[in-house]
């Protein structure tokens, strides 16, 4: 164990009393001292029970009883002892500061992060993406986002959240944040009506545009409507336009993977709000028109195991034929390494990987090993997936592409230049 680790180790021993009395139900002490540290590190606030203490207090506090146990020198020197065996680490002196709300494994964490924000707030329920987020980002988020007082969290620039697509009740209906309780999207509109961040970007399929016939679009925007923000769709059409106008402007906030550099044909809606009057409009990043190639994401030895069995593949044919003449698609995506792209990978791709197979020459064709999923939705070699491969297609499947939140950061970036 290297000193940095023993001093670490000391540190989060010192201040876990404290952070007991902060734990809200359904989060772990590890999560409050993890991002407690990580704040402490990028000169940020820390969350904090209001009911105890406020953030100045708090902040204080910790760093009085670091002070006097003689294991705090400086933030530059704590920065190192946090992040120093962390291989996708966040800046020490941060541009933005934002949260991770609903953040599987952290990918619009990365994003954002690799633009030069530091986050000060995650929340994760599934354990097992818990696991591979602390791996890779050297923290616990904390759990059920429902269980937890908006006002407690950290003050930030801006809101992250790839939401859970919900209908919303049609009874009753005042297009504003009490028609969305019961809802996870309920918890998102609670924070931004308590913490006000500037910008605040929600991702999710592009089937929202359409789900339930465009009333959960419609609900969702005039809710942020009423909460005082604003996004590329003017104000006048979300209260008073036909859902068609809405879902119309809402198809030019669909972004794809392969137009940012990534070999794979996924489409995603990002929903970018601003406080009202900061900025007049959004200018989402235009496509790289970069070339793509499945090539450039395959492994050069591949695990034998991956091939599928002549079962299997005699299965995934037999379906293509009868699926043609019902016409509902072809039934799998046979790509080779010169294809431009893939189909979508999705959270289901370990049941049989029939949405995207890679040709081999002379045998069956193969499923995408977990580090070429990883590839395939721009995360870096150096991310850690987890050891369940089941895990590994269902987290990735999960995510979104690192490269188009990258670019999205880099543009909410100059807009608040």
């Amino acid at each position: 164990m290297t000193n940095d680790s023993l001093v670490l180790n000391k540190i989060e021993a010192s201040i876990l009393h404290i952070a007991e009395s902060h734990n809200p139900e359904g989060t772990t002490s590890d999560a409050v001292v993890d991002q407690w540290l990580h704040a402490l590190a990028s000169d940020s606030q820390l969350y904090c029970n209001l009911a105890i203490s406020t953030p100045t207090k708090l902040k204080n506090e910790v760093l009085s009883l670091l002070k006097s146990e003689g294991i705090y020198q400086d933030r530059s020197s704590l920065y190192e002892t946090v992040f120093r065996d962390l291989k996708l680490k966040p800046f020490k002196d941060p541009k933005f500061r934002f949260i991770d709300l609903f953040a599987g494994i952290g990918g619009l964490r990365l994003g954002f992060q690799n633009a030069g924000g530091a986050c000060v707030f995650s929340s994760e329920f599934d354990r097992h993406a818990q696991a591979t987020y602390k791996a890779n980002h050297g923290e616990v988020p904390f759990g059920d986002i429902t269980l937890i007082d908006p006002n407690h969290i950290p003050d930030h620039d801006i809101l992250l959240a790839g939401f859970p697509c919900q209908p919303f009740s049609h009874a009753g209906l005042k297009l504003g944040i009490d028609d969305t309780r019961g809802t996870l999207f309920h918890d998102i509109a609670s924070i931004l009506e308590a913490k006000k961040p500037k910008f605040a970007v929600l991702e999710n399929v592009k089937g929202l545009i359409s789900h339930d016939k465009g009333h959960t679009l419609k609900v969702i925007l005039n809710t942020l409507t009423q909460l005082g923000y604003s996004c590329n769709i003017p104000k006048e059409i979300i209260t008073d336009g036909s859902t068609k106008q809405i879902q119309d402007f809402a198809k030019k906030m669909i972004l794809k993977s392969i137009d940012f550099g990534i070999p794979q044909n996924r489409q995603r809606i990002y929903i970018v709000l601003w406080r009202d009057g900061l900025i007049d409009t959004f200018e989402y990043p235009e496509a790289s028109n970069a070339t793509t190639c499945v090539g450039d994401i395959l492994e050069n030895n591949p695990d034998p195991k991956l091939t599928i069995s002549d079962r299997l593949w005699a299965g995934h044919q037999r379906r293509k034929i009868q699926n043609k003449k019902n016409g509902k698609g072809f039934g799998y995506g046979l790509v080779s390494a010169e294809s431009s792209y893939t189909n979508t990978i999705s959270a289901r791709y370990y049941k049989d990987g029939s949405e995207i197979l890679i040709e081999q020459e002379g045998q069956n064709p193969r499923k995408l090993s977990p580090r070429e999923a990883a590839r395939l939705q721009g995360f870096p070699d150096e991310f850690e997936f987890s050891s369940s491969n089941t895990q590994a297609y269902k987290q990735f499947g999960n995510s979104v592409t690192v490269n188009v939140v990258q670019a999205l950061a880099k543009s909410i970036l100059l807009s608040m230049e």
